[in-house]
């Protein structure tokens, strides 16, 4: 539930509630009984880090470390794949020299 935060205009005491969204804004100070304001404040609730954003979510190996390391892994693996495919044709090569002769 979202904490808000009053302000009584008669005595001045800044005070925090916790109130459900649907629930109507409080109207008198608990201190004094006097008219209050609701204030606007600054909240504590921060989006940190990657993935918040429509870019960083659609494109992962963009501009984060996360992404820099799957690229190195998918270079690592085309490396080994590569590797296999040359033993595969050298085997080849040599097989069908032993055919031929």
């Amino acid at each position: 539930m979202p904490i808000y935060e009053y302000e009584c205009l008669n005595c001045e005491n800044k005070f925090e509630s916790i109130q459900k969204i649907t629930d109507k804004p409080l109207e008198t100070c608990p201190s004094c009984s006097g008219k209050v304001k609701k204030l606007v404040s600054n909240c504590s609730f921060q989006l940190k880090g990657t993935g918040w954003y429509v870019t960083d979510y659609a494109n992962k190996s963009k501009n984060t470390e996360g992404g820099e390391k799957e690229k190195r892994e998918k270079k690592k693996d085309q490396k080994a794949s590569d590797k296999a495919e040359s033993k595969v044709k050298s085997s080849e090569k040599t097989s069908e020299k032993a055919v031929n002769q």
